[in-house]
């Protein structure tokens, strides 16, 4: 069924109802107001027999599901590390969508592989990089773990005279993994689908934040010789600390070794003059991942792996086909770096982000949100019986309720007040295991969140855990 009259008209319609709703969600309960089985069973249909008109389908779809949409882009969402999806990055994306350009390179889409090219070398200027580095724009910080981690495979073993590429893990020589003890879960999800295995892994020991002890890499590292990959973090995800980088870099470096990156927002700090020195001495590393749908405010999906050897990162993921021509070496090719042959031109929203917020924009947006983690870890410390786990140096914080209970009435005591939270709907937050304790996790990571969002979810905090007490 070819395009007609009503089905341009139905990107009018998506347009308008999208807006409604986007000017609508900083008011909106933090709670869908309804639950998956029931959207599930407005949806459940055999197969139709016939199409329908557009316009039609696109009111049955927000009727049937917008009730149903957790509002991730509200101001006040803390639960997980989800950026806003900037509106200039959803209206780029439309026109990425309505273009239809698979950026699998340069003869499939000029203007696609162009904008992703001065996307990549912007990002690097950002987040103050080496520029000889190379960028691939992936779905997220997974498949840059991964991306970032196949370039260190390939490196570190041909350096031990293997090919992996060419010959697999069969028989290749002993490749040593080491990773700090609080690693985000999608390092060891990289490590698995590389064939390196998840448990395999050395781990090294950490501080109480979870920054990696450099002394208990140093011993590790004592006398080693052959492959080795060393998984660094800039920003644990319940803490938001990093790794002493400007001491473990020369460590990794002295046996040999890679040290790669997870940075899915903790990269950002990178932009801030006032906040760069967490992530001192990072610049030294050898590969690096991150989020553009955390902290540059994308829609999803975005990801980068950065990695600062070129040559590595193209064998790792280079595609080789008959029909893949490449008219141009000298041009960046955007299929060179990535997982994916056929992917959306992501390029044109991170392009878009950067654009409308400029360096200074970005540098300001991470420095606002750190300062209202600031605010909001100081507010609730101050209600009595909430204690406040790590005051934030980034937009991470972790908190519990009745400690002087003792731990597992404390871990009681927590559920219960994140559950009294999500029902009186007012802020979202969830919940995560830190030293083995239940705490609330906060992330402030919306360019959306200001000083009053931040004045509420205190009150919210102070309300829900006075009634958790009363009901005691």
């Amino acid at each position: 069924m070819r395009s007609n009259d009503n089905d341009f008209a139905a990107l009018d319609l998506a347009a308008r109802l999208a807006a409604e709703y986007r000017r609508a969600v900083a008011a909106a309960p933090a709670n869908p107001a309804v639950g998956y089985g029931e959207v599930h069973a407005r949806f459940d249909r055999p197969v139709p027999d016939e199409g329908c008109d557009a316009l039609d389908l696109i009111a049955e779809l927000d009727r049937g599901a917008r009730d149903g949409l957790r509002p991730i882009v509200a101001p006040r969402f803390y639960a997980w590390v989800n950026g806003s999806s900037h509106l200039a990055g959803v209206a780029a994306d439309w026109l990425t969508s309505a273009w239809g350009q698979n950026c699998a390179g340069i003869p499939m889409t000029p203007a696609g592989s162009a904008v992703e090219a001065v996307a990549a070398r912007w990002l690097l200027e950002l987040l103050d990089l080496p520029a000889e580095s190379s960028v691939g724009l992936v779905s997220g910080a997974t498949i840059a773990n991964t991306v970032g981690l196949a370039a260190a495979r390939g490196e570190q073993l041909r350096k031990a005279g293997w090919n992996v590429e060419d010959d697999g893990l069969y028989g290749a020589p002993p490749l040593r993994v080491l990773v700090g003890a609080d690693a985000h879960n999608t390092v060891f999800s990289g490590l698995r689908y590389l064939g390196l295995g998840e448990k395999r892994v050395e781990r090294i020991a950490t501080d109480d934040l979870g920054r990696m002890l450099p002394a208990d890499l140093e011993r590790a590292l004592k006398g080693h010789s052959g492959p080795l990959i060393v998984i660094g973090q800039a920003g644990q995800i319940n803490t938001g600390v990093s790794d002493p980088f400007a001491e473990t870099a020369p460590l990794v470096h002295a046996a040999g070794g890679w040290l790669h990156v997870d940075g899915a927002f903790g990269l950002w700090a990178r932009a801030s003059a006032q906040h760069r020195h967490l992530l001192a001495g990072i610049e030294q590393c050898d590969s690096w991942a991150t989020d553009g749908h955390k902290w540059l405010q994308t829609p999803y999906d975005c990801g980068f792996v950065i990695v600062r050897h070129e040559a590595a990162h193209r064998q790792a993921m280079d595609m080789q086909a008959s029909y893949l021509t490449r008219d141009d070496r000298s041009f960046r090719h955007p299929g060179a770096y990535v997982p994916e042959l056929s992917r959306r031109s992501r390029g044109f929203a991170a392009w878009a982000m950067m654009r409308r917020l400029g360096r200074a924009g970005v540098a300001r947006m991470v420095e606002e949100d750190v300062r209202l983690a600031q605010v909001m870890a100081r507010g609730m410390a101050e209600i009595p019986g909430v204690s406040v786990l790590n005051q934030p140096e980034l937009n991470q914080f972790v908190v519990r309720f009745g400690e002087e209970h003792g731990p597992e009435v404390a871990d009681r005591l927590t559920q219960a007040t994140v559950d009294q939270i999500q029902r009186d709907a007012i802020a979202f937050m969830g919940t995560a295991l830190w030293r083995g304790r239940l705490v609330m996790r906060m992330s402030v990571c919306s360019i959306a969140t200001t000083d009053e969002d931040a004045a509420i979810t205190i009150e919210a905090v102070r309300s829900a855990w006075a009634r958790v007490q009363a009901a005691e």
